[in-house]
């Protein structure tokens, strides 16, 4: 096998070169039930089954899928692990992987910029189950390695976070952990294995929503954990107990939209950078979060272990809640809505979307900001994204964008000024 390129394993790992029917593309097997020839070959499966020779063959949905096994092959390959398991959702992967991980009198510890489910789950339904739980601030390593204690099993985070896009130092998590023999797990949803694999660093397991930038086409959900064998197997064995699996045709769409993951997301980084830069320029922006800003508290560590920043930026308008639905009630080309890592740009409130329910001084106790945008950029033209904003912003604020090309390039630079 020959030491293929990232771009290439996208395309071809996991999946036979030879299919059934000779088919080019992998078919969707659509059964919820394996049959056996006879007794003889039931008994050779069971026996096999018993020994841990898997070669592939499955007896029950539940359990396994052809169409749903070269998907996580192909996962695996994509995040450098010996396996990976599917699920029928994000969430679904999270909490089964730390339902597996973890038992009464266990404790976990997760940094407090992390996706507001997760941080429920393990701090309002783990607890039930006799788990303990710390919560550290992201960034503060010495809180991280002092939170430790002789039974924490594990530490959680996300890398980038959601939603300020905080990256961890991974090589120190992995130092810290080791030293006190505690598992790892890292959500690198927004990260994707395109711009950051973290098994690479020593990290016990990755997980991902694949509902995002995998699929990446907004109609499915999915979620996978990608690690060892050992780790991997042992989630695997849970999910047959709790049952949350990707059905066949789910799992088709999420091998068809991993086939483009590298040239949709090289596109978002790009486009994202780009609108980064002219959001951090303009006066009525207050702040703006993306890891490939030099303001960024860590920026330095995001250069160093991703090979990109990718497509979601966040930012704080210099208005109240009302102005900023203003604003975004003015963009034209994105959708308002609460996902990401598709072709088609969504923009979100976070204080509308996460946190609706909390009022002002309660989401400001939390740091969410009533002015907090998050904008997940698509595959669109990045010159008419940044003409979008532009537009919305002079709108919103009564300010006045000028576009000018730069170096005779074609390149479109927006220039801002207040109106008189």
């Amino acid at each position: 096998m020959l030491n293929q390129n990232l771009s290439t394993r996208v395309v071809h790992a996991g999946e036979s070169r030879r299919k059934p029917h000779h088919t080019l593309t992998t078919p969707i097997a659509q059964t919820s039930t394996f049959t056996f020839e006879n007794t003889a070959d039931l008994v050779r499966y069971m026996e096999a089954r018993m020994w841990g020779e898997h070669d592939g063959r499955e007896e029950y949905g539940r359990y396994g899928n052809p169409t749903t096994a070269a998907v996580e092959a192909k996962l695996a390959a994509l995040d450098g692990g010996e396996a990976a398991c599917l699920f029928s959702s994000g969430m679904a992967a999270v909490t089964t992987t730390l339902f597996s991980l973890l038992s009464a009198g266990a404790h976990v510890i997760f940094t407090d910029d992390s996706y507001r489910r997760t941080r429920q789950f393990i701090s309002q339904f783990l607890t039930r189950y006799g788990v303990e739980f710390t919560q550290v601030p992201m960034g503060d390593y010495e809180a991280l390695e002092a939170a430790i204690r002789p039974n924490t099993r594990l530490i959680f985070s996300e890398s980038p976070t959601n939603p300020y896009l905080r990256v961890l130092d991974l090589e120190r998590l992995v130092d810290i952990a080791r030293r006190h023999k505690v598992k790892t797990v890292i959500d690198s949803t927004f990260a994707t294995p395109i711009n950051q694999r973290p098994l690479e660093f020593g990290v016990d397991l990755v997980i991902h929503s694949a509902t995002k930038y995998l699929g990446g086409h907004n109609d499915l959900l999915a979620g996978v954990v990608v690690g060892s064998d050992y780790l991997v197997g042992g989630i695997k064995e849970t999910q047959g107990i709790f049952g949350p699996v990707l059905d066949p045709h789910a799992a088709y769409l999420l091998l068809r939209g991993l086939k483009t993951l590298e040239l949709r997301v090289k596109r978002q980084n790009e486009t994202a950078q780009r609108v980064a830069d002219f959001l951090a320029r303009h006066p009525a922006v207050r702040r703006v979060y993306y890891p490939g800003l030099p303001c960024h508290p860590d920026y330095q560590v995001a250069s160093r272990q991703m090979s990109g920043f990718g497509g979601v930026v966040s930012f704080e308008l210099d208005t109240d809640l009302e102005g900023t639905g203003r604003f975004i009630d003015a963009l034209q080309i994105p959708y308002i809505g609460p996902s990401l890592g598709g072709v088609e740009s969504l923009v979100e409130q976070v204080a509308l979307v996460s946190y609706f329910e909390l009022s002002t001084e309660e989401r400001a106790a939390i740091g969410i900001s009533d002015s907090l945008v998050r904008l997940a950029v698509g595959i669109e033209d990045p010159d008419d994204l940044l003409a979008d904003l532009a537009q919305a912003l002079d709108r919103a604020f009564e300010t006045e964008t000028l576009f000018q090309a730069v170096n005779g390039s074609g390149r479109i630079l927006p220039v801002v000024m207040y109106r008189r």
